[in-house]
C-alpha cells in the first residue's frame, strides 16, 4: 500500500498546486486574517459560494494552510500565511507564476520533450519563453515579482556564507530586481554593486533598492548577457541564469564574465548542484532532491536549459576561461550552492564565437 500511496500522492501535486492558486486569488489567507473565521463569513467577503469556500478551506486544512477548530472555523498556519501578498516573505507571485498556463501547458507535451531533447514551450506558444514574456507585460512582471520572491532566502544566506569582503564591487548578471545584490550590499557597507539585466527585468529594481537604502551604492544596467558584462567589479553573480540556457549559450555568458574579469576576481555563480547519483537511499515522494530534478525537467520543456551536476559546471567553466575553486551549499536556502570560480588563463577562442549560435538556438530576454 506505501508504493500505491506514493504513486497516488505525486498524482494529485497539480490539484494541490491549483488548490493554492485559488487560495491566492480568493485571497482567503487576507480575508481570515490573524484570528478564527467562519467559512461562510470569509465566502460572503470573497463573493464565493459558501458550501464551496468551505470545502477549499478543508482542502487548505488538509495541505497544513489552514486549520479548522470547529466545523466552518478555520485560522491560518504558520505556512498559510505566506500566501498572504502583504508580507515580506509572501510567496504569492511565485505560486501564481509557477501555476500559471505559461509554465504548466508546455509539461502537458513532457513526453515529445523527452524524445526530441526539444523545448515544449515553443511549439505550444509560437515563441520562446522569454519572448512571450515581452509580450506579456503583466506575465513579466509576475515573472520578476516570483524570482524576487525566490531570492529572499539565497539574499539572506549568502552573505554569511562566503565572504565579500575581499571585493570592491559586485555585478549581479541578470540580477532582476535585485533583491539578492541588496542582501549582499547590506551586509558588506564598503561593497559597491552593479545590477545588471535587461530593461524588462530590471523594471522593479528603483524600488527595491530605494527601499533597501542602496541608490547610491548601486547603478542600475540594463544590457544583453549574451554580448557583454559590466566591467569595473571584482565580482561577477550569476544566479539562477544559467539553468535557463544550454551548455554553449552557458559558456557565452560565463566567457564575457571571463573577458571582463579582473586579476584576483571571482565568478560565483549560485545554483542548484545535481549529485552524480541520485541517492538510492533518498526519502520518496516530493523531497528537495525530487524538486531539483523537478526544476531539471521544467527548464527542458519550457526553457530549453538544464540543471547541472557538479562536473558539468566545472565543464561549461572550463570552456569559458575559468576553473571551478569550490562549491558550498547555501543550508540556509537549499538547494543552492556557491559555485567560485577564478580565471584559468586566457578565454578560449572558441568564446568570441559562441554568440551568434547560440542567440539562434533560443531567443533570451
Amino acid at each position: 500500500m506505501a508504493d500505491r500511496d506514493l504513486i497516488v500522492r505525486i498524482a494529485f501535486g497539480s490539484m494541490a498546486a491549483q488548490t493554492l492558486r485559488a487560495a491566492i486569488s480568493l485571497r482567503v489567507v487576507e480575508l481570515i486574517g490573524d484570528g478564527r473565521r467562519a467559512a461562510a463569513d470569509v465566502a460572503a467577503d470573497a463573493r464565493a459560494e459558501p458550501q464551496s469556500m468551505t470545502r477549499l478551506l478543508r482542502a487548505l486544512a488538509g495541505l497544513g494552510l489552514v486549520r479548522e477548530h470547529a466545523p466552518g472555523t478555520f485560522s491560518v498556519t504558520s505556512a498559510g500565511t505566506l500566501l498572504d501578498p502583504g508580507r515580506a516573505d509572501s510567496l504569492t507571485s511565485f505560486v501564481r507564476m509557477f501555476t500559471d498556463p505559461a509554465l504548466t501547458r508546455a509539461w502537458e507535451h513532457l513526453d515529445g520533450s523527452v524524445r526530441t531533447g526539444k523545448t515544449a514551450f515553443d511549439g505550444v506558444f509560437g515563441t520562446d519563453f522569454f519572448g512571450h514574456l515581452a509580450r506579456h507585460p503583466e506575465l513579466s512582471a509576475e515573472f520578476n515579482a516570483a524570482m524576487s520572491q525566490a531570492a529572499g532566502e539565497a539574499a539572506a544566506a549568502l552573505p554569511r556564507a562566503y565572504d565579500f569582503g575581499r571585493f570592491t564591487a559586485v555585478a549581479d548578471v541578470g540580477g532582476g530586481d535585485g533583491t539578492l545584490l541588496a542582501g549582499v550590499l547590506a551586509a558588506y557597507p564598503a561593497l559597491r554593486g552593479v545590477l545588471y539585466d535587461s530593461e524588462e527585468g530590471l523594471a522593479q529594481a528603483p524600488q527595491t533598492l530605494a527601499r533597501h537604502g542602496l541608490t547610491g551604492r548601486c547603478s542600475v544596467v540594463a544590457g544583453d548577457f549574451f554580448r557583454s558584462v559590466p566591467k569595473g567589479v571584482d565580482a561577477y553573480l550569476v544566479k539562477s541564469i544559467l539553468h535557463d540556457w544550454t551548455d554553449d549559450q552557458a559558456v557565452t555568458i560565463l566567457g564575457h564574465c571571463r573577458e571582463a574579469l579582473p586579476p584576483g576576481g571571482r565568478v560565483l555563480i549560485l545554483e542548484p548542484v545535481l549529485p552524480e547519483v541520485v541517492d538510492p537511499g533518498s526519502e520518496p515522494g516530493l523531497t528537495e532532491a525530487a524538486l531539483t530534478h523537478l526544476s531539471d525537467l521544467n527548464m527542458l520543456v519550457n526553457v530549453g536549459g538544464r540543471e547541472r551536476t557538479r562536473r558539468d559546471f566545472e565543464d561549461v567553466c572550463a570552456r569559458a576561461g575559468l576553473r571551478v575553486t569550490s562549491v558550498t551549499p547555501l543550508r540556509e536556502a537549499a538547494p543552492f550552492s556557491v559555485i567560485e570560480a577564478e580565471a584559468a588563463g586566457p578565454v578560449p577562442p572558441e568564446g568570441r564565437e559562441r554568440y551568434e549560435e547560440s542567440r539562434s538556438e533560443a531567443g533570451h530576454r
